[in-house]
């Protein structure tokens, strides 16, 4: 019998790993996995110089036009990102020596050749993000699945690689897993915000794999300061290797935009923030895919952590007299 009580798309699920998370191990034994992620939009996104007819209502420029006019403003705040941002990003990846994962939208990516050339020519692997930076929710099922392999064809074209995991803008829809496990050569998705390690879920009776994304280590995080963003980044990090030297690795993702980190201001937070985990010696640089691969290999040779005993607040004998 079919629940119709229940919405459809994956359940909710508010326990995860219930404090006992597996204790993976990560190549080197590395305390923690950082993935750096790209997301390369520019040119993907709604633009009445595009031939769409209006703007993109989530905008840098924050000064959204009347219906019909076209916001040069916004559209060049786009352009840097293509044109210089993402060269300087490269350019630091290159510097240092680090694998990233480029979230790209199809459209984007076609649009510069150049940038796809060279985003094969680093090693950086390519995780789908849409065949445009559109709303995924306004299509139809017929019509994500289209996007979905359109995008998929397109960026094998592009960049010489087939991309193994899926990312959304702004989220999936309820449709989203069943088609990706439906249309096949896919490693993951990462369509959710929910833990700070891969799991594993159940879609259409197969095993599904999961790698969640963060909103919060990335470079559209308060004022979009680069202070602010390698704070968040550094102090992220140094928490989550507390974790892991203590028997329990986590993976973390940091998200940045050419428009955005690909300013020299900004990216100087990436180089700092660099700097500091290639000196820790205990931090593994990893593509998204190299992740996934990972945990797919230790899917059924890792064992959880021993549940921790919570220490007790003691109660004081006589409580403090007021003074």
């Amino acid at each position: 019998m079919t629940d119709t009580t229940r919405p459809p798309g994956p359940p909710r699920d508010l326990v995860g790993y219930g404090g006992r998370p597996p204790r993976v191990r990560w190549p080197g034994d590395a305390t923690v996995a950082v993935n750096l992620v790209v997301n390369y939009e520019e040119g993907s996104e709604q633009s009445m110089g595009s031939g769409d007819p209006a703007g993109e209502a989530r905008g840098e420029s924050g000064r959204p036009m009347p219906p019909g006019i076209r916001n040069l403003a916004e559209d060049s705040m786009y352009e840097y990102g293509s044109r210089a941002g993402i060269w300087r990003i490269l350019g630091i990846f290159d510097e240092y020596r680090v694998p990233a994962t480029i979230f790209g939208a199809a459209v984007a990516l076609e649009a510069n050749p150049a940038v796809a050339r060279a985003i094969a020519e680093a090693g950086h692997d390519v995780c789908g993000h849409g065949w445009r930076w559109n709303e995924p929710w306004l299509l139809s099922r017929d019509e994500e699945r289209a996007q979905i392999e359109k995008a998929v064809a397109s960026i094998e074209r592009t960049t010489g690689q087939r991309p193994l995991g899926w990312y959304w803008r702004f989220g999936s829809t309820v449709h989203t897993r069943e088609l990706l496990v439906d249309v096949g050569g896919f490693l993951y998705d990462s369509d959710t915000y929910n833990d700070d390690l891969p799991y594993w879920t159940t879609v259409s009776g197969r095993r599904h794999l999961v790698l969640p994304y963060s909103t919060t280590y990335n470079d559209s995080q308060g004022d979009r300061s680069p202070s602010t963003f390698l704070q968040y980044c550094v102090r992220g990090l140094d928490e989550l290797r507390r974790e892991g030297q203590r028997g329990e690795p986590k993976m973390m993702s940091i998200g940045m935009h050419p428009r955005r980190t690909g300013h020299a201001a900004r990216a100087s937070a990436l180089r700092e923030f660099l700097e500091h985990a290639l000196s820790l010696g205990d931090v593994w640089f990893a593509r998204r895919a190299d992740i996934a691969r990972h945990w797919i290999e230790q899917a059924d040779r890792s064992e959880p952590v021993p549940p921790r005993r919570l220490a007790t607040i003691p109660t004081p004998a006589t409580a403090p007299r007021a003074t």
